[in-house]
């Protein structure tokens, strides 16, 4: 059965050696399971009931990659935009974490579209090398600065905006522990170094007496507070459509990048450098997007950590089954996820950010009219506290200098779009 549904032997591979590598990708993942709790409970979404949309939304878009598409890619809620969804939608634009939902939805709906009509190409390869980069450096510094907060290392100042925590909390202190760790275990290359990371906090406060520990298995926790809550009528709301458009850009990159960059690495292009039924990925992922939404999570998107897996041998859909599979039996751990204070999370946040930082190395320094507009949209993210923001000026920024600098031939219509877009978000709304 397993040989017709995943071709093992066509692929080179063994069970044995695909639910390894499903292990692999699974332990170094599995810290979203701890993680998008804590983020999504800030913006007022019960954090039990996350836990479970979580563990299931990984599960769905996993179990659809591995046997509708037969890749060894994992999904689960996506970093940075969850980010976005609690601290920019909600707590910072004040839209209700229902209608951010329901944001997530459309996009999720939106990305079948493309995927299914084939506009996602034309979309991908329209948007400059430069921006792309720029979106996922300026997401994780985005991210950098909420872990920093968490942490308690940076605090508001209205003399300065931000200035140093108090390094003489608990909080602090243990999370600057958990980063050196997490980074030492990854340069050593030990496998689930972040999770590792997280539990060593969240234990080491609760033998001090910091965090309540009230054991580490229960039954799974209830799903009805978050299921089918999303409002789609006020994601409708010409104030979201931006947050639509931030969504639905950042999955399509995230997405088309995490699936080229570990296929090719586990050697699943073809002669020609493209990914086969490369459409069926896409769907995969666009479909989990909008189940993630619909069971009560932000963005559910391919993870690379599943480079981990391909790593270990992974090169089949059986892979991403076993990570689906753990994450249902992981659906038994709400209690522990429950004790990991935001201090714990803080670490991984803040090493993600500085794995994602690094497209920004890749910019063509010497093009202005490309490092401009890039830098400008990294840094803005953080600064303005909002993805959507970043990408805005990013965007206006490229087409006005490419314009301004005689280079106008050199942008392609998908950037003049989007950016006339944001203009009249801006001037209008």
């Amino acid at each position: 059965m397993l040989e017709s549904l995943f071709k093992l032997s066509e692929h080179r591979t063994t069970v044995r050696t695909e639910l390894l590598a499903g292990l692999s990708t699974f332990l170094t993942m599995a810290y979203i399971i701890f993680v998008n709790p804590s983020i999504l409970s800030a913006a007022g979404m019960p954090h039990d009931a996350v836990f479970a949309a979580t563990c299931l939304a990984a599960a769905l878009g996993s179990m659809i990659m591995g046997l509708y598409a037969n890749y060894p890619i994992a999904l689960a809620p996506g970093m940075g935009l969850n980010a976005y969804f609690a601290f920019a939608v909600v707590k910072g634009m004040g839209f209700s974490w229902q209608a951010a939902l329901g944001a997530v939805f459309i996009s999720g709906c939106l990305f079948i579209l493309v995927s299914l009509f084939k506009v996602r190409e034309w979309i991908v390869n329209a948007i400059p090398h430069s921006l792309k980069l720029a979106i996922s450096a300026g997401i994780g510094l985005f991210l950098a600065i909420i872990g920093l907060k968490n942490a308690g290392l940076i605090q508001g100042n209205p003399a300065t905006l931000v200035s140093l925590g108090d390094l003489h909390q608990h909080g602090a202190l243990l999370a600057i522990g958990g980063f050196l760790l997490i980074v030492a275990l990854e340069a050593r290359k030990v496998t689930g170094g972040i999770i590792i990371g997280i539990l060593a906090v969240t234990l080491t406060s609760a033998l001090l007496g910091y965090t309540r520990f009230d054991g580490i298995v229960s039954t799974p926790p209830s799903l009805a507070p978050t299921f089918g809550q999303l409002d789609i009528g006020a994601a409708l709301n010409a104030g979201l459509l931006t947050v639509v458009l931030t969504f639905f850009l950042v999955e399509l990159f995230d997405a088309s990048g995490t699936l080229i960059g570990v296929c090719h690495r586990a050697g699943l292009l073809d002669k020609d450098g493209r990914l086969p039924r490369l459409s069926r990925a896409l769907l995969a992922d666009s479909t989990a997007i909008a189940a993630g939404a619909v069971l009560g999570t932000s963005s559910t998107t391919a993870y690379i950590e599943s480079a981990a897996g391909t790593a270990a041998g992974g090169r089949t859909g059986l892979t991403a089954v076993t990570v689906a599979l753990l994450f249902l039996a992981a659906l038994f751990l709400a209690p522990l996820a429950g004790a990991v204070p935001a201090y714990a999370t803080a670490p991984a946040l803040i090493y993600v950010a500085i794995l994602m930082s690094r497209g920004l190395a890749e910019i063509d320094w010497e093009d202005l009219t490309e490092a401009a507009p890039a830098v400008v949209c990294a840094v803005t993210m953080p600064f303005t506290f909002s993805i959507a923001h970043g990408i805005a000026f990013g965007f206006v920024a490229y087409a006005g200098i490419k314009l301004l600098a005689g280079r106008a031939k050199e942008v392609p219509v998908a950037v003049w779009v989007i950016a006339a877009v944001f203009i009249g978000k801006f001037a209008l709304l």
